[in-house]
């Protein structure tokens, strides 16, 4: 029986769903390294072209993981762990990267750290709420949050290289940043809300 289970186990490991998450994963030391040569090592602009494709690439898996996965009833326990991880992974990496470059500065830092202490926030409630046997879907506007994020970043990872091709590059992505902070703040407050009321009743 534990043969079975380990096969099936070893199955939904391998399935496309995950291999995306796990290329995703993957993806974040190549944005953060091609950033790193580019600003830090003073290395061409053509670099951050190969961050901005990586990170593209590894974007659109993330919303290609969850549609195979229920397209194909491959969903499992492992995938529904790791995703929200590989996402976390790749934003955290690319906003880090962005405020040591100081393409982000000033009062933008403020957004950055709205958006990661969100993260953080989020991840620990969803912890405590799993060992309560409690789902906290994914809402509507989380997942219009998570695309202004990942295009504000996308801009942002362009930088200097996008300003050449479009002069407001940097403007654009510092302003979407922004309105994922703001509406980070409103989808944050709902988890908490969401995590007092069964701290609540489980006291």
């Amino acid at each position: 029986m534990s043969s079975v289970t380990t096969r099936k186990s070893l199955k939904h490991s391998f399935a496309l769903p995950n291999l995306l998450t796990y290329s995703r994963i993957a993806a974040v030391p190549i944005v953060a390294g091609c950033m790193y040569a580019q600003s830090v090592a003073q290395g061409p602009l053509w670099l951050r072209w190969i961050a901005l494709a990586v990170f593209i690439v590894a974007a659109v898996t993330d919303f290609l993981d969850g549609y195979y996965a229920r397209m194909w009833n491959q969903q499992s326990a492992f995938g529904r762990m790791l995703d929200p991880i590989a996402d976390k992974l790749l934003v955290a990496a690319c906003l880090l990267m962005l405020a040591a470059d100081e393409t982000i500065r000033g009062w933008s830092l403020w957004a950055a750290f709205v958006i990661l202490c969100r993260e953080i926030l989020v991840s620990g409630l969803r912890e405590y709420l799993a060992a309560l046997h409690v789902r906290v879907p994914v809402t509507q506007l989380a997942k219009w949050k998570t695309t202004v994020q990942l295009v504000a970043l996308g801009f942002l990872i362009a930088g200097e290289a996008g300003e050449d091709i479009l002069p407001a590059t940097i403007p654009i992505g510092i302003t979407l940043l922004w309105i994922s902070a703001i509406v980070t703040l409103y989808t944050g407050w709902d988890y908490f809300r969401s995590g007092i009321h069964h701290l609540v009743e489980d006291e």
